[in-house]
């Protein structure tokens, strides 16, 4: 199964936080799963370390994932085209390009955000 991690569970994961859910981690242990990783999640994670919102270094967070071997996915027009579609349930625009990436690329988006399951089957909440 192609997964996409949403933002937390990336910075869950690599800080081997004992807040990412087991199922989670199972799912990302799972050799039968390929992990992707969004420009945009790379994009949130440099704001909010600009912002003081969070303290990881975003260099630091870009060579993690590479060393973890998970896919980057760029956001792509098509992408945001098809946020034209999306019900409005999620106003973080970050969140709403990964639904939208998701349902577009025929992934799962992994999440622990309870209002993103109101985006059906693209969104597997943890």
């Amino acid at each position: 199964m192609n997964l996409l991690l949403d933002t937390h569970i990336l910075l869950w994961w690599l800080a081997d936080d004992p807040r990412l859910p087991r199922i989670a981690h199972g799912l990302m242990v799972d050799s039968g799963n390929t992990l992707h990783v969004s420009v945009a999640a790379l994009w949130e994670v440099a704001l909010k370390n600009g912002k003081g919102k969070l303290q990881v270094d975003p260099e630091e967070i870009l060579y993690e994932i590479e060393a973890e071997g998970f896919v980057i996915l760029p956001v792509h027009a098509r992408h945001v085209m098809s946020l034209a579609r999306l019900a409005p349930h999620h106003a973080d625009p970050f969140d709403r390009i990964m639904v939208a990436q998701a349902a577009t690329e025929s992934m799962r988006l992994l999440s622990h955000d309870g209002v993103l399951s109101r985006y059906g089957d693209t969104v597997m909440w943890v």
